[in-house]
């Protein structure tokens, strides 16, 4: 999975995914609110009804990997 970062700023990313066949792509953002320490993903189809729950699985991918990232630190 490989995206491109278009936007990068103090606490915020955007990216975009395409799809390997179709070409379809889906918009990531992730802002992070260090005042309430949240952070607030988004993972979305520009197209399309369905996305076969691949939206899902790139946001539980990067909470999976923000963690790890995390313990490390520790």
């Amino acid at each position: 999975m490989c995206g491109t970062i278009h936007s990068e700023g103090n606490n915020y990313i955007a990216a975009t995914f395409s799809s390997r066949i179709f070409r379809f792509v889906d918009d990531f953002e992730i802002r992070v609110d260090p005042a309430l320490r949240i952070i607030h993903i988004r993972s979305a189809s520009r197209v399309g009804r369905g996305d076969m729950g691949i939206n899902k699985k790139r946001v539980e991918l990067f909470k999976e990997l923000f963690s790890r990232k995390v313990l490390e630190a520790k």
